[in-house]
């Protein structure tokens, strides 16, 4: 399984352009489908990413709901209508589709940001101040995570 790790800020070229880091290149080296998938996310204003079977258990996840679950239909909607699967060039840059870099509020500079199986991208003045926020919450709250 990929697993996405650290954050780094890369500059968008004059093509539309960005370098993916090569630890998350490497993450999914494996893959059958070299890239990565993005969409909008819906819990914050930046780009989720992940790899294409972290994408393919999400849709397992899905197959457990009700087909009528109107819950189905949002996430549908966000997950698999909005997601754009990316082929890295031999360079190992993308071009983030416009309308994702809008969503983000990305103009030319991105942060790449693991999250563990998936990753975010995020305008890197946005991202400091989520940053210093989940500090905050963390600091009030000290999560315990239970290692099996």
């Amino acid at each position: 399984m990929s697993l996405f790790l650290s954050s780094y800020e890369n500059r968008l070229d004059t093509k539309g352009r960005i370098s993916v880091p090569a630890s998350f290149r490497a993450s999914v080296a494996s893959e059958k489908f070299l890239g990565v998938v993005l969409y909008r996310s819906f819990t914050h204003n930046c780009i989720e990413g992940l790899s294409m079977s972290r994408m393919e258990q999400l849709a397992s996840a899905t197959d457990k709901m009700g087909v009528f679950d109107s819950e189905l239909d949002d996430l549908s909607a966000m997950l698999f209508a909005d997601a754009r699967p990316l082929a890295f060039d031999v360079t190992g840059r993308i071009i983030i589709p416009a309308d994702l870099l809008a969503h983000a509020g990305i103009t030319d500079t991105a942060v790449f940001v693991g999250r563990g199986n998936s990753f975010q991208i995020w305008n890197p003045d946005a991202f400091r101040a989520a940053q210093e926020q989940a500090l905050s919450n963390l600091r009030a709250v000290r999560p315990n995570l239970t290692l099996s």
